[in-house]
């Protein structure tokens, strides 16, 4: 499908249901041992450090991690996201293995800095890749413009070289605590729009939206406004896309696994390398 130059196009868990042993039916049979039951709300019991999210940590606690697609990815380009959890990448196995693209956490709220930075995005860069980097949402923490101006300032603003993808906003599911970070579906919409025109301002590009289409319908209602000024990144870990986000008529990017064979979560763009570009150059 050819990509318009201002708009470039970019699990759930079935288990299986078991007879309970006696014992424990007539345990969760007394009184009171429903009550005992978390909330689909309620924070993780091991909550992670914060600073330690990275894209789909939440998406794949919540809808599972499914079958990898089939081959035939025909215009479409091969990326991988990386964060601080991989450390020092080899970006030359990963060129040769057919990459051409790569996102790298850049922040996280307005607390943390990726500690692998420097490494991931020039070495991205250096070996011949088109390079962007992405911020972890949280807010609960501060607003959205506080949290894209902290974004840019810590690694995440673009430039018009041709090797430089706009930044992405990833919002998903918390990994921290509330699954919608305490927010209305109403909040968390004016607190997503705070973020992305803060982003526009400061660098004259419209923010990718990294989601996960349940996480999506769940913590913002469904909604469908920014569907026509930023691009949408999908996480779903199947063979198919599968039900996009409302105002979407089609993903730019599509996660599609999160064990990449070589490291990091991988990634098609929906498009041949020059609609790579194209995003690139704005």
């Amino acid at each position: 499908m050819p990509v318009p130059r201002s708009r470039v196009p970019g699990r759930s868990r079935v288990v299986a249901a078991t007879a309970l042993p006696a014992t424990l039916a007539l345990l969760l049979a007394l009184p009171g041992a429903a009550s005992a039951a978390p909330h689909p709300a309620d924070p993780p019991a091991d909550i992670p450090t914060r600073g330690s999210a990275h894209m789909g940590m939440g998406v794949i606690a919540h809808d599972g991690q499914g079958r990898l697609p089939q081959d035939g990815r025909a215009a479409q380009t091969e990326g991988v996201d990386v964060s601080s959890h991989q450390g020092n990448v080899d970006w030359p196995a990963l060129w040769n293995s057919g990459v051409k693209w790569a996102y790298v956490k850049a922040t996280e709220g307005n607390y943390y800095k990726n500690t692998s930075f420097t490494q991931q995005y020039n070495g991205s860069y250096n070996v011949g890749m088109i390079r962007g980097t992405y911020h972890f949402g949280t807010p609960n923490d501060s607003s959205g413009a506080n949290q894209a101006n902290y974004f840019v300032d810590g690694g995440g603003g673009w430039s018009p070289d041709g090797r430089t993808l706009p930044g992405v906003l990833d919002i998903e599911w918390n990994p921290y605590g509330a699954t919608c970070y305490g927010k209305t579906a109403s909040q968390m919409v004016d607190w997503i729009r705070d973020f992305v025109n803060t982003y526009r301002a400061r660098t004259g590009r419209d923010a990718v939206i990294y989601t996960a289409t349940s996480w999506w319908k769940t913590c913002t209602g469904n909604y469908a406004g920014f569907g026509s000024t930023n691009p949408l990144w999908i996480a779903r870990y199947d063979t198919t896309v599968g039900e996009l986000p409302a105002g979407w008529g089609f993903q730019t990017i599509w996660q599609y696994t999160s064990t990449g064979p070589i490291v990091g979560d991988h990634n098609r763009f929906n498009g041949a390398l020059d609609r790579v570009q194209a995003l690139a150059n704005g």
